[in-house]
């Protein structure tokens, strides 16, 4: 996410408000955080979109799917385990997909 932040040229927005550069007017910090939040939201899934869709910012959207996403909880894993184990090749699709 931060490789595609910087290609869009909105990294700035990561480093939330108040470690923004000075200079950047607030117009400029607004069209920033808009811009890489639209950024954002363009890459994720349904799923994912429906958890963060009510977030404004770029840094609240992230500590929100760190907490979601980088929990290292027993249930977690165990799910994460499951899908690994449980995951099976369709007979109808080409090992390529």
């Amino acid at each position: 996410m931060r490789a595609f932040l910087i290609q869009q040229k909105c990294v700035e927005a990561l480093k939330g408000e108040a470690q923004k550069l000075a200079h950047v007017t607030p117009v400029k910090k607004t069209e920033i955080n808009d811009k890489a939040v639209s950024a954002i939201i363009l890459c994720f899934g349904d799923t994912v979109l429906r958890e963060v869709s009510m977030e404004t910012t770029v840094v609240s959207m992230c500590n929100k799917l760190n907490s979601l996403y980088m929990t290292k909880s027993l249930a977690h894993r165990q799910y994460m385990k499951q899908l690994l184990y449980f995951y099976r090749m369709v007979e109808s699709k080409p090992i390529v997909e």
